[in-house]
């Protein structure tokens, strides 16, 4: 014999049955609203069975501020009772509910310039941002200079956090996706800069710091790419101006004396010979 399996099938759970002597207790159940004043209380929406003789009443609220909420209140009775009694009374939010914001950790809350003079910020033990000192930084270039010179501390950046770092420096105001960016020459980029410093470590081959006092990136950290008109190798080629060329002029009023061929000017032109007859 083979396994048939099971030959005998699972019986399909059953809609609860709404209870008649529950459902018509609407004024036991508005009764039993006592958080509020009755005139916070709207008109009864629906009765849904949640159970063998137990009914869940909705009602109205009224109250302001809760505009969609209804007031819920759950009754039941003994078998072969006609004596229904209140289980819970609970203010829930409807489909069209004016909710709260959902809740976020105070580290998911905090936003760039929330932190004011005297606040306190503390750093998780656990950030990922972060390593141990004795791991130094996860950069060659500095770990060795540290190594030789016993320089550390407590805690340095992760290699986690210094690409958190740069993706979001890259992509901020001061990338070269930005509008001053964008606006400017193509060739007036931040690393071809005079004024632009390098970052050490890692992050010195696509960020520095801004020196240039007149630029709107002055003592920022810009990406190499970045850019803008007040780079030190923008030239403005002033043209030179136009100078109209004078016409000649001829002074008619004196005559100068000149001799030709040895002959005076006053003897007269000179005589010209006659061809001689062949």
């Amino acid at each position: 014999m083979g396994n048939n399996g099971r030959v005998t099938r699972p019986a399909p759970a059953r809609a609860a049955r709404l209870d008649q002597v529950c459902a018509a207790a609407v004024e036991v159940a508005r009764d039993a609203i006592t958080e509020v004043e009755p005139t916070d209380v709207g008109d009864h929406l629906r009765a849904v069975a949640e159970g063998d003789r137990v009914v869940t009443h909705y009602f109205e609220c009224l109250l302001g501020g809760y505009r969609g909420w209804r007031w819920a209140v759950t009754v039941t009775r003994v078998p072969r009772s006609r004596q229904v009694t209140v289980c819970e009374t609970v203010l829930l939010p409807g489909s069209d509910a004016l909710l709260a914001p959902g809740w976020l950790p105070w580290q998911e809350r905090l936003q760039p310039g929330d932190l004011g003079p005297g606040d306190l910020l503390p750093t998780p033990s656990d950030d990922d941002r972060l390593a141990p000192g004795y791991l130094l930084s996860d950069d060659p270039a500095v770990e060795e200079t540290s190594w030789e010179l016993g320089l550390g501390r407590p805690r340095v950046l992760s290699r986690e956090g210094r690409a958190e770092a740069a993706q979001r420096w890259y992509d901020g105001d001061h990338g070269p996706s930005a509008a001053i960016s964008t606006a400017a020459p193509a060739s007036a980029r931040c690393g071809t800069c005079g004024f632009y410093l390098p970052l050490a470590g890692a992050l010195r081959l696509a960020f520095g710091a801004c020196g240039n006092f007149y630029a709107p990136d002055d003592g920022r950290v810009v990406s190499a790419d970045h850019g803008c008109g007040a780079h030190s190798e923008t030239l403005v080629e002033t043209p030179e101006p136009a100078i109209d060329e004078l016409p000649t002029v001829y002074d008619d009023s004196a005559v100068e004396s000149m001799t030709v061929d040895g002959a005076s000017p006053a003897d007269g032109p000179a005589p010209v010979e006659s061809p001689d007859p062949a």
